[in-house]
């Protein structure tokens, strides 16, 4: 399985972004997808997930309101559209994908994620 996300750039506060995730490969295994994000000097940390059950969408307190997660099985792709933009945004976006379904709760801790894509750049300029 591989992702590949796409979609970061520089903009400022106020505007949006459209993340987007491309998975290739045996995307069969894949149960549920995530986003997290990681700014420089700080840990990787959870922003969204949907499940592929329900269609749950999950969001860090954070992102709550601003930020929506959606899948496209047809296409295998995962999005995440980004409005309200603020600098402590910033951060290098990565998404993720589960081998199996767990409950709400664990989809927050990054080590329940099986597979990784290579991250993109979000710069949000004040």
């Amino acid at each position: 399985v591989q992702l590949q996300a796409s979609g970061g750039g520089l903009v400022q506060a106020g505007d949006s972004l459209r993340l987007s995730c491309a998975t290739s490969g045996r995307t069969s295994r894949i149960y549920d997808m995530g986003w997290f994000r990681q700014a420089p000097g700080k840990e990787r940390e959870f922003v969204s997930a949907i499940r592929r059950s329900d269609n749950k969408q999950l969001y860090a307190d954070s992102v709550k309101g601003r930020f929506t997660i959606s899948r496209v099985r047809g296409e295998n792709m995962v999005y995440l559209q980004m409005n309200s933009l603020r600098p402590e945004d910033t951060a290098v976006y990565y998404c993720a994908a589960t081998g199996r379904n767990y409950n709400s709760g664990s989809y927050f801790n990054r080590n329940i994620y099986d597979y990784w894509g290579q991250g993109t750049q979000v710069t949000v300029s004040s």
